[in-house]
């Protein structure tokens, strides 16, 4: 496993568990928590110039949620789907 691909999954385990805890997580706070941890190489400007996470990141931490959770494109946060809270 390259260095790279360890600290993806570590993010995406400090995403999973933020979500976890709270319920939602807002992509601008984990943006935030990510430069100033890990730098700017896990972040990168999309299409509609807003900063995103890395790719492979993002893939991790759809692992450990499993689909459990939804990104909402309005609010730009990720949170639990309907079916989870019920």
């Amino acid at each position: 496993m390259s260095d790279n691909h360890a600290v993806a999954d570590e993010i995406a385990l400090w995403m999973f568990n933020e979500l976890k805890n709270a319920g939602i997580l807002y992509q601008a706070a984990a943006v935030e928590h990510i430069t100033s941890r890990y730098g700017e190489q896990y972040i990168y400007v999309n299409d509609n110039g807003h900063a995103s996470i890395d790719k492979e990141v993002k893939k991790a931490f759809k692992k450990l949620h499993g689909g459990k959770a939804a990104w909402d494109r309005d609010a730009f946060f990720w949170g639990w789907t309907s079916a989870i809270r019920t």
